[in-house]
Order: C-alpha cells, then sequence, then structure tokens
C-alpha cells in the first residue's frame, strides 16, 4: 500500500493511508456521538435520575442553541486559517475539550444524593458545553471532505471509507458499552442479546458500504436511496410485527433478522448522503465563484442538528407521555453502575481523541479559498447560500428527515431491548412506536425529499470541469 500523500499519475485520487486517516476522524467522532446518540437519554432516565419530561426539553434546549452556534463556527472556520490547517487544526484543539466534556457527560458528581435542580443544572451545562465543542470539530471535518479531492470518484471513495469506519464507531458503541458497563459493573451478567440486538444497527455496513460505489454505478444516485430507503422501512414494518406477536425474548431470531435488514437500508441511505455535501459545494463555487465549505458544512449541521432535535425531543416525550418507569434493578439488562458508565465513556472518548490525532496527521487540505474569498465571508452567507443553492435546500431537508429517524430509533433502543415487557401496554406501544413507526414515517418523507435533489453525476462532473479550466485560465 502506497504512503505517499496522494497518487500523482491520477489527478484528484488520494493513498489509502490519507482515506484511512481522514475515515479515522469520523470513527473517532462516533465513539462519542454514538454513545450520546444511543445511550445518553437512558442513563439520565434510568442511572443519573432526570426524568423523561425533563430530559426530553434539555435535549431540545440543546439544539435551539446550536441553531445560533453552528453558523458562527461555519462563518469562523471559513475566515480563518489556523496554522495547523484551514479544516484540520479543530481536530485536535476542540477535540481535547470535546473528549474532556463527553466523559462528564457520564459523570454523577452527586452520587446518590442531589437536588433535581442541582442534577439538571449539572447536565445542562456538560451538555451543552459538549455540543458546542462537537460543532467544533464536526463543521471543519465534514468541510475537510471537499477539501482534500475534486474528484467525483474519489470522493465516493473517501465517503465509503469516512461512512464504514464511522459504523467501526458505532458496532464499538452499540454492542461495546453494554459489554464494557457490565464487565465494570463486576457483578452485572453480560447483556449479550441486547449488544447483539444493538451491534446489528452497525454491522451491515461492513458488507455494504464498501460496495456502495459499485452499487452506485449500477444503479444511479437516486435510485440507490430509494431501494436502501425502502428496504429500512421493509426492516422497521418486520420489527414491529414480530415484537405485537408476543415477548420479544421468545422471538430474538427474527427480532435480529429484522434489525439487521433495517440497519441495512439505514446505513446505506444515510451514509452516502455526505457525499452530497461535496457536490453541493462545488455548485456553489460555479455560480459565486466563492469555495465556502465551512458555511455549507454548518449549513448541513444546522439541519441535521435540528433534525436531532426533532429526534432527541420525540423519545423523551413519547416515554413521558405513556408513563414509562424505569426498569427495578433486578430486571433491567444493563447495570445501574454510575462508576460503570464514567469509566466506560472515560475509554471511548480517550480512543476516540487518538484517532482525532491520527486524521489530524494524515490529511491536508489541496483545495480551499484564497485569501481575498476568505476575508469575504460573513456569517450572512449562511442564509443567502442556502435561499440560492437549490441542491443545498434539499439536502438540508433530508439531513432533517435523516437525523431525526436515526435520533429516535438509536434512542430508543435500549428501551427496547431492557426488559419491554415490564411496562404497561401503552409504554410498551411507545417504545415500539419509537423503534419502528416514527422512523419509519420520517425515511418516507426522506424518500420525497429525495426525489428532488437535481445533481446528477454527469453534471457534477461538468461543474468541477469547468471550475478547474477557469482556474487554469486565470
Amino acid at each position: 500500500m502506497k504512503t505517499s500523500k496522494e497518487d500523482t499519475s491520477r489527478p484528484g485520487r488520494l493513498s489509502w493511508l490519507v482515506r484511512l486517516g481522514f475515515g479515522s476522524g469520523d470513527l473517532a467522532q462516533n465513539l462519542i456521538y454514538q454513545t450520546i446518540s444511543m445511550y445518553l437519554l437512558f442513563f439520565y432516565t434510568d442511572i443519573y435520575g432526570l426524568s423523561p419530561a425533563t430530559a426530553a426539553t434539555m435535549f431540545l434546549v440543546v439544539r435551539l442553541v446550536d441553531v445560533l452556534w453552528d453558523p458562527l463556527v461555519g462563518a469562523f472556520v471559513d475566515k480563518h486559517n489556523p496554522k495547523w490547517g484551514k479544516y484540520r487544526s479543530y481536530l485536535v484543539l476542540a477535540g481535547l475539550p470535546l473528549t474532556v466534556l463527553a466523559i462528564l457527560c457520564f459523570w454523577n458528581p452527586f452520587g446518590a444524593g442531589g437536588s433535581d435542580m442541582a442534577k439538571t443544572a449539572y447536565a445542562y451545562v456538560t451538555y451543552v458545553g459538549l455540543s458546542m465543542l462537537y460543532t467544533l470539530v464536526n463543521v471543519p471535518y465534514g468541510a475537510l471532505n471537499s477539501s482534500l479531492s475534486r474528484d467525483t470518484d474519489e470522493v465516493t471513495i473517501l465517503t465509503s471509507v469516512r461512512m464504514f469506519m464511522a459504523n467501526v464507531g458505532g458496532l464499538a458503541v452499540s454492542a461495546g458499552v453494554p459489554l464494557l458497563v457490565a464487565l465494570l459493573a463486576a457483578d452485572a451478567a453480560l447483556p449479550w442479546k441486547m449488544a447483539l440486538f444493538m451491534g446489528l444497527g452497525s454491522l451491515p455496513s461492513f458488507i455494504f458500504m464498501p460496495l456502495v460505489p459499485a452499487i452506485k454505478r449500477r444503479a444511479g444516485k437516486k435510485n440507490m436511496f430509494y431501494i436502501f430507503l425502502s428496504v429500512a422501512i421493509l426492516g422497521m414494518a418486520m420489527l414491529y410485527i414480530i415484537s405485537r406477536l408476543g415477548r420479544v425474548e421468545d422471538r430474538l431470531g427474527w427480532v435480529y433478522v429484522a434489525q439487521f435488514v433495517k440497519s441495512t437500508g439505514v446505513i446505506v441511505a444515510t451514509g452516502y448522503m455526505w457525499a452530497l455535501v461535496p457536490e453541493v459545494i462545488s455548485y456553489s463555487e460555479h455560480a459565486t465563484g466563492k469555495r465556502i465549505a465551512g458555511i455549507v458544512s454548518a449549513l448541513t449541521g444546522i439541519f441535521y442538528k435540528a433534525g436531532m432535535a426533532l429526534g432527541g425531543v420525540v423519545p423523551g416525550a413519547v416515554l413521558a407521555w405513556t408513563g414509562y418507569a424505569a426498569a427495578a434493578a433486578e430486571k433491567s439488562t444493563l447495570p445501574a453502575s454510575p462508576s460503570a458508565w464514567f469509566v466506560a465513556m472515560l475509554v471511548f472518548a480517550l480512543v476516540g481523541f487518538a484517532l482525532l490525532v491520527f486524521c489530524f496527521s494524515q490529511t491536508r487540505e489541496r483545495v480551499v479559498m484564497d485569501a481575498a474569498a476568505t476575508e469575504k465571508v460573513k456569517v450572512s452567507d449562511l442564509w443567502t447560500e442556502f435561499l440560492r443553492n437549490r441542491p443545498l435546500r434539499i439536502l438540508a431537508f433530508f439531513f432533517i428527515t435523516a437525523f431525526a429517524m436515526m435520533s429516535v430509533g438509536n434512542a430508543a433502543g435500549a428501551y427496547f431491548m431492557n426488559a419491554l415487557e415490564t411496562q404497561t401496554p401503552l409504554a410498551q406501544e411507545g417504545i415500539r412506536w419509537l423503534v419502528c413507526v416514527i422512523p419509519a414515517i420520517l425515511l418516507a418523507v426522506a424518500m420525497l425529499i429525495i426525489s428532488r435533489y437535481p445533481l446528477s453525476d454527469e453534471a457534477v462532473e461538468k461543474i468541477n470541469r469547468e471550475i478547474e479550466e477557469g482556474k487554469q485560465g486565470i
């Protein structure tokens, strides 16, 4: 395997070391993001002691803060050129404090005591801080993708590598967190059934994400979305029907099959959407002459955070409305040891930071704005870009529905496999809707949205070719 920074015989192509280095950034972020997405709500309600309603409100407030924060970050990133790299610098500069806040989110400084007000205040401070720092890493990282190459095939490969490694992180978290927490709790039985169910949420990536470039070439970009969104909806319908037929424990084989089918569709459809971000950046550069990757990355960030806001508030609200109560310790699949959860997050966060450093070491920006264009970047460019860039608007709404779906489904998975039958019939049905029905509805909306996306591969290649020819003619 070559270790050079790029393949000079093929302009725009990168070495596998660079591709893996870039992908390690997403692996690192998912060790944190997926832990938050899958287990923080459960930690708050069943371990830390917040009510579902309080947690739901906090998740909404945090995302509203993001709506104000993300544009500032996007404009700041595009206007500045840190000496360690325009985008890659933030992997380290923001990555270290992000690691600290992630660990603190799973720390209970009050022990068995502490007032509800104090617990809520601490949760707000740590979660808001984590979310703001995650933006400081994620927005530049999103822009880094488009700065490495203009080649559409290379962008597809980068996205496939990125999503493959993101799902390595997802698998490590989904299956690893329950097992590690149980091991750290010492006297707890290992929750293999939950670990397998949660792990199947990421496992299909190892089969299908490497095949995405070939699938896209054969089926076409839009047809690929239609096929896999439909597969995801089918899996959700299967999971709902199976869980209504009796105890989940009695039908685990079929539950695992349905989870695998659902996850296959979700992983491919939501994984490839990141390859569309460099396309809308190039579309903007072709129309305006400015390559504002940070602004576009911040816009997509705002809308996927909007999706996460919707997805974050819905589970807590549904649990509160249906009267969910934390399972008794002797019936709970997951241990209720605060120290075990804290140490588990400590391990995942530190590994994540090491991977961010590796990503920083292997990537170099090759396609960025010049100094003159950088000086003209304003926060208002974000909304101006949104209004004039139709492909970006469509992608933004796709992000809302896709991330709302993932946030709802991910947060509900732990409840689905944690003594579901001990809940009241209404609470059981609420959890089924969170895992199956609401995500399926959102995916149907996502399919309608992506049908309006106007940029074919041929159009993107023409845009990039004209940009390069224009630069060469200057």
